[in-house]
């Protein structure tokens, strides 16, 4: 029953933590996740290519500002800030994404890995099949070893850190 004070409708939603209680956690996860994510992708590229990685942030910034500015040699400083940024704000998102889901993903999975490893397959589809297209990056050919390669560090460096995170806080509540 709810407490005298509260009613049925100003209770929390059972499994949600109230927002204030939730942003240090969607941002710890994000800042994790982004992190784990970036390297990973910096040691990828330059181990397939030999070449300096922080072009990538060109990349990312790309989908915003466009291939023209992005890879502008005035702006190559801001433009790899901004990817940066960007970088980090899709990471918090994404966390932010599993953090309110997590009742539902409690209820397919009791294993956080589990639920995280999918989570990380569900954030490559969504960045393929969604967030990229309808950017304004350059188009990529995927190769089946890079979308494997691709796939397994969204698995591992954003699934993984972003359900620990959110398990451990949720776990202690």
């Amino acid at each position: 029953m709810a407490k005298p004070t509260e009613t049925i409708l100003s209770a929390p939603a059972q499994g949600l933590l109230p927002r204030k209680q939730g942003l240090p956690v969607i941002l710890k996860a994000g800042l994790f996740a982004g992190t784990l994510d970036i390297i990973a992708a910096f040691v990828n590229y330059t181990l397939k290519t030999g070449k300096d990685p922080f072009p990538i942030l060109n990349f990312i910034a790309s989908g915003v500002v466009g291939k023209e500015e992005a890879y502008d040699p005035t702006n190559t400083f801001v433009m790899r800030v901004l990817g940066l940024l960007l970088h980090f704000l899709i990471a918090t998102i994404f966390a932010a994404i599993f953090y309110y889901a997590w009742p539902l993903f409690r209820r397919i999975s009791k294993s956080w890995i589990v639920t995280g490893l999918l989570y990380g397959v569900l954030v490559w589809l969504a960045m393929n099949l969604i967030v990229v297209p309808l950017s304004s990056t350059p188009v990529m050919k995927h190769t089946t070893s890079g979308v494997i390669i691709n796939m397994l560090i969204l698995m591992f460096c954003i699934g993984l850190p972003v359900a620990w995170v959110t398990y451990r806080s949720r776990s202690t509540t």
